[in-house]
C-alpha cells in the first residue's frame, strides 16, 4: 500500500457554544447541542486490501504515558487491518474523552498517532449564585481542580445546578458554562448562574367539583396560591413532590366524607411564558357519596370476642363512609391485639360496595396468629450511652410476652431522656420462630454535654450574664452533673449539684447540690430600680425518690440554709436601728439572720408522652416541707399542682395547668403585730410565672405616696396616677396563692422548627394573698385638726436627728395680727438645729384578696445562643387596686 490513509477528527469548538440554557418544566437543559464526536465517512472507492502493522507511534502526548493511550486501543502491532478497524480505532480515542484533537496518520503499515491532550481543570468558578450557596451547589458538581476536562461531566454538572435551583421553585434559572484558557494546558472553568425569580403559583383550578367549593379543597391542599394572604407562605412555590402530596390530600378528604369512588383524572402545572408563575390545574370526578352499611368484626384470636370488639367500633351503620376512620380502627384493633401478646396481629377490612343503597359494609378480619414471646432486645447506634441506660427504661424483658402497651411505654421513656433522636421508635422483627419478636432499638446520639458564657439583657434583670457546664448523660451512665455560675444585677448564684437516676442499678434516685445565692429585691419609682432588701443565702439539699407504680413516683428531700437579709443602713436605719417610718414595719421584720431546716416530700403522678415537650398526657403532683426540725424559722408548706396536655392534631397541643399552696406558720411572729410568716418565706405572684403583670406585681402591696403640703388646709395625695412624685411600691406577698393557665402551642415550618421556635397563645389566672395587714405609717400620724377648717387636717412637717435618731415635729410658724395675740399659721417648716426635714408621705395598703387576676397574650420560646428565651406581649383583663401589669416581657436564660 503506497498511499497514505489519514483520519482525523478535532474537538476544537468553544464549550459556550456547545451548551445553552434550559426550556421550561421537564425539558432537556440543552435545547442545541453539537453532535457527539464522528468519525467522516470516507469517500466512496474499492476497498483496499488488508496490510499487517509494522509499527505504533504516539506523538503529542504530555501527560498519558504511551502505553496508556495503545491500552485504549485495539491495534496491535503485526496485527493485520484495514480502514475500519482504523476508523474504530478514532471511536476508541473520542470515547475516553481525554484528547481535544487526534488523527491516525498510516505509512504502509506505520501507523502515527497524533493527539492534543484535553486539558487540566485548574479552578471550577461559581459566579451570580446568591440564592444557592457554594457549600450548596459544590457537593453536587463533580468536575474538581486535577481532573481532566470534558465536555460531558460540564453538562452534566449543568443539568445539576438546574435541578437545584428548580427544586427551590426557580424553574427560570440558567447556567452557561464558559472555559478560560492558561499557560500549561490548564483551564478554569466558570459557571455563570442567572438565578431568575422565584416561581411561584399563581392559581389553582379544579375542574369537575360540585359538592364542595374550590376554596373548600385548596384548604386541604399544602400548595397554597401566592398572593397577599400568604406572601410569608413558603408553600406558594411549585414542588413537584407536593404536587403528588395534594392529590393524595384530595382523595383522603373526599374518603372522609363518604366518596369512596373520588378519583383525580389528572394533575397538570404549565409554566408560564415568563417562567416566573405556574398554574396547576386537577380534573376529579367525585362519584355517589356512600354510608356505613352493616359493620362487623370476625376473628380467629381465642382472646377476641366479635361481640365485645363491635360495640367498641367508632362507625355506626348509617354514618357517612369515613375511610381515615376504617384505617384508625385497624390501627387501633392491631394495639389491641397487642395488648393480649399478638404482635403480629392480622387485620384486613373486608369491604362490600352496594352501589344501589349507596352503602359500605365492612367487616374486620383477624386472622389467626400466635401469641409472640420476646426473643431479644437489640439496641443499636450508642457509642457513648451504655446499653442498660436504655434496656432499663425498657417496660418489657427478654421472655416476657409481647404488649403493645408495654412497648409505647418504652417509646415515651426513652424519648423523655432526651439523649437521643426525636420521635423513636422500637421496630419489631420476626424472630426465630413464628412466636417470636425481636425488639430493635436504633438510636441515634445527640450531645447531652452543654457548654455556654453566654451575655444577655432582660426586661426583669437587665445586663446578666452566666457561665455554666451541663452534662446530662454523665459517663454515658445517665447521671446528671452540672455547675454555674450567674451574674446580674438582680441576683448572683454558684451551684454545683449532682444526680445518680440508678443508685446500684436499681430504680433509686439520689442526688445533691450546695448553692449560694444572692438576690436583691427591688422597685421601681419613676422607671429606675430601687433596692428594698438583699437577701444571702448558702446552703445545701439532698434528694432521693423512688417510684410507686409505672406513673407514680414519691420524692424526698432535706434542705439546710442559712440567710441573712438586710437593707441599706444608710437609707434606711437611723442610728441602729431599721426605721419603720422609712422602710415600713414588714420590711423591718424581715431584716436579720436565720436557719432553715427543712424536711419534705413530693408525690407526683406523670404518664406524660415526653417529659421535655409533651404532646398529651398528665402530671399530678403534691408537695409539703417542714420548716423547724432545728432551725429558727418554723412552717409548713404545701403545695399542689396538676396539668394536662391535649394533642389537637396537625402539631396544636393545648396544656391547661393549674396550682395552688398554702404556708401554715408555727410560733410567734417576729415582731409583735407582724405576721408570723416571714416576707422572704412567703408566695409571690407576677413576671415571668403570670404574664401581664410586672415582678411580685400580683398580690398584698404597701405603696407610699407623696403628699403635697403646699395648702396645709387641704394636703393632697399625690396617687398612683402621677408615678412622678416619688411613689414607693412593695409587694408583700401572701400565705396563699393559686394559679392557673390555659395555653396553646402553634406549629410552624420546619425551617423555624429546626430554629427551635415554639410560638404559643395563653390565658393566666392567679392571685396570692392572706397577710397580716401591716402597721403602716399615713397622713392621720401628722394630721391636727384645724378649728377654722372643720373636716380638713393639718399636715405637720417631721423632723429627723440622724445622729440620735428621735424624731419631733416642726416648728409652727406664727403671725400676729394687728393688736392681737400670735396665732399659728397650721404650716410646720422649721426644724431644730440638728434635725432635717422628712417630707410628709402616706401609705396605703392594697391587694389582699382572692379575686383571680387574668391576663391574655401571645408569646414564644426559642431555644437562643444565650441560652432558653422568652418573648411575651401580654393583656391584664382584670386587677385590683395596686397590681402592677406590664404588656411586653422578656427573658434570656433559667430564673433563680
Amino acid at each position: 500500500m503506497n498511499s497514505v490513509a489519514s483520519h482525523k477528527f478535532s474537538a476544537r469548538t468553544q464549550l459556550s457554544a456547545l451548551l445553552l440554557a434550559g426550556t421550561m418544566l421537564g425539558a432537556p437543559v440543552m435545547a442545541q447541542e453539537v453532535a457527539p464526536p464522528t468519525v467522516p465517512a470516507p469517500a466512496p472507492e474499492a476497498a483496499p486490501a488488508a496490510t499487517t502493522v509494522q509499527s505504533i507511534t504516539i506523538v503529542g502526548n504530555q501527560r498519558l504515558e504511551a502505553q496508556t493511550i495503545l491500552s485504549y486501543l485495539r491495534l496491535r502491532v503485526g496485527q493485520r487491518y484495514d480502514r475500519s478497524i482504523l476508523d474504530q480505532a478514532l471511536k476508541d480515542l473520542a470515547a475516553t474523552e481525554l484528547f481535544k484533537d487526534f488523527q491516525i496518520t498510516d505509512n504502509n503499515g506505520a501507523l502515527t498517532i497524533e493527539v492534543t491532550e484535553n486539558p487540566v481543570i485548574n479552578r471550577v468558578i461559581l459566579e451570580g449564585n446568591k440564592r444557592l450557596k457554594e457549600d450548596k451547589i459544590r457537593p453536587e458538581i463533580k468536575l474538581a481542580p486535577r481532573q481532566i476536562f470534558t465536555r460531558s461531566k460540564v453538562r452534566a454538572d449543568v443539568a445539576r445546578i438546574i435541578e437545584l435551583y428548580k427544586r427551590q421553585g426557580r424553574f427560570a434559572a440558567t447556567v452557561e458554562p464558559k472555559m478560560v484558557s492558561l499557560d500549561q494546558n490548564r483551564v478554569d472553568v466558570v459557571f455563570e448562574i442567572n438565578e431568575g425569580p422565584k416561581s411561584k403559583v399563581r392559581q389553582i383550578s379544579i375542574i369537575g367539583n360540585e359538592k364542595f367549593s374550590d376554596g373548600d379543597l385548596k384548604d386541604e391542599m399544602a400548595t397554597k396560591e401566592s398572593g397577599l394572604l400568604t406572601i410569608l407562605s413558603s408553600n406558594t412555590s411549585y414542588d413537584p413532590d407536593r404536587l403528588a402530596y395534594d392529590q393524595q390530600k384530595l382523595r383522603l378528604f373526599y374518603l372522609q366524607n363518604g366518596y369512596a369512588d373520588f378519583r383525580v383524572i389528572s394533575a397538570v402545572a404549565e409554566l408560564t411564558s415568563n417562567k416566573q408563575d405556574f398554574i396547576i390545574t386537577y380534573v376529579v370526578e367525585e362519584g355517589e357519596r356512600y354510608k356505613f352499611g352493616d359493620v362487623d368484626v370476625k376473628s380467629e384470636l381465642r382472646d377476641f370476642q366479635p361481640e365485645m370488639l363491635k360495640t367498641l367500633l367508632p362507625m355506626k351503620t348509617g354514618d357517612w363512609y369515613d375511610a381515615k376512620l376504617v384505617e384508625d380502627t385497624v390501627e387501633s384493633l392491631s394495639e389491641t391485639a397487642g395488648l393480649f401478646g399478638y404482635a403480629f396481629a392480622d387485620i384486613n377490612p373486608e369491604f362490600r360496595r352496594d352501589a344501589e343503597t349507596r352503602t359500605m359494609q365492612i367487616t374486620f378480619n383477624v386472622a389467626e396468629s400466635p401469641r409472640t414471646y420476646v426473643e431479644r432486645i437489640d439496641v443499636n447506634g450508642n457509642t457513648l450511652t451504655h446499653d442498660k441506660v436504655v434496656r432499663r427504661e425498657f417496660r418489657l424483658n427478654e421472655g416476657d410476652a409481647f404488649n403493645s402497651f408495654g412497648i409505647k411505654r418504652t417509646e415515651n421513656r426513652i424519648n423523655s431522656l432526651g439523649y437521643f433522636q426525636e420521635n423513636l421508635e422500637i421496630e419489631r422483627k420476626e424472630g426465630s420462630a413464628p412466636d417470636r419478636i425481636i425488639l430493635e432499638t436504633n438510636v441515634e446520639e445527640k450531645p447531652t454535654g452543654e457548654l455556654s458564657l453566654s451575655a444577655g439583657f432582660s426586661s426583669i434583670e437587665n445586663f446578666l450574664l452566666q457561665a455554666s457546664i451541663r452534662q446530662r448523660n454523665f459517663r454515658g451512665l445517665g447521671q446528671q452533673l452540672q455547675a454555674s455560675v450567674n451574674y446580674s444585677s438582680y441576683s448572683k448564684s454558684v451551684e454545683l449539684g449532682f444526680t445518680e437516676p440508678y443508685l446500684f442499678d436499681r430504680n433509686i434516685s439520689v442526688g445533691g447540690s450546695i448553692y449560694r445565692r444572692d438576690l436583691n429585691s427591688f422597685n421601681f419609682i419613676n422607671n429606675d430600680r430601687q433596692t428594698t432588701f438583699q437577701q444571702v443565702t448558702t446552703g445545701f439539699q439532698l434528694n432521693a425518690g423512688v417510684p410507686l407504680t409505672e406513673f407514680m413516683s414519691f420524692f424526698g428531700r432535706y434542705s439546710l440554709n442559712y440567710d441573712d437579709v438586710t437593707l441599706d443602713r444608710g437609707i434606711y436605719f437611723f442610728g441602729n436601728q431599721c426605721d419603720p417610718l422609712v422602710a415600713g414595719r414588714y420590711l423591718c421584720d424581715a431584716i436579720g439572720k436565720r436557719t432553715t431546716s427543712l424536711i419534705g416530700y413530693t408525690l407526683a403522678y406523670d404518664d406524660r408522652d415526653n417529659r421535655l415537650r409533651p404532646t398529651r398526657g398528665q402530671s399530678l403532683s403534691l408537695s409539703q416541707d417542714f420548716a423547724g426540725l432545728g432551725g429558727s424559722v418554723k412552717y409548713v408548706r404545701t403545695r399542689a399542682n396538676a396539668s394536662k396536655h391535649f394533642n389537637l392534631g396537625s402539631r396544636f397541643v393545648l396544656n391547661v395547668s393549674a396550682e395552688g399552696g398554702y404556708i401554715y406558720p408555727f410560733g410567734s411572729a417576729p415582731t409583735p403585730g407582724s405576721d408570723k410568716v416571714r416576707l422572704t418565706d412567703r408566695f409571690f405572684l407576677g413576671e415571668p410565672q403570670m404574664r401581664g403583670f410586672d415582678i411580685r406585681g400580683v398580690g398584698p402591696r404597701v405603696i407610699r405616696y407623696s403628699v403635697d403640703n403646699t395648702d396645709p388646709a387641704n394636703p393632697i395625695v399625690i396617687t398612683e396616677g402621677d408615678r412622678d412624685r416619688g411613689q414607693i411600691d412593695d409587694a408583700l406577698g401572701g400565705r396563699a396563692y393559686y394559679q392557673g393557665r390555659l395555653e396553646l402551642d402553634i406549629p410552624l415550618g420546619t425551617g423555624a422548627k429546626e430554629l427551635g421556635l415554639r410560638p404559643s397563645i395563653f390565658l393566666d389566672v392567679g392571685s396570692v394573698f392572706s397577710v397580716k395587714r401591716p402597721t403602716l405609717t399615713t397622713l392621720a400620724n401628722f394630721r391636727e385638726t384645724n378649728p377654722a377648717a372643720p373636716g380638713f387636717g393639718l399636715i405637720k412637717s417631721l423632723c429627723r436627728n440622724a445622729t440620735t435618731g428621735t424624731s419631733q415635729f416642726a416648728d409652727e410658724t406664727t403671725t400676729t395680727p394687728p393688736g392681737g395675740v400670735p396665732t399659728g399659721t397650721g404650716q410646720y417648716t422649721s426644724c431644730p438645729t440638728g434635725f432635717s426635714r422628712l417630707d410628709p408621705f402616706e401609705e396605703r395598703f392594697f391587694g389582699d384578696s382572692w379575686m383571680p387576676r387574668v391576663a391574655v397574650g401571645a408569646g414564644v420560646n426559642w431555644n437562643s445562643p444565650f441560652g432558653p428565651f422568652r418573648i411575651d406581649f401580654a393583656y391584664a383583663l382584670r386587677k385590683e387596686e395596686g397590681d402592677d401589669t406590664k404588656r411586653f416581657s422578656f427573658n434570656v436564660g433559667t430564673q433563680f
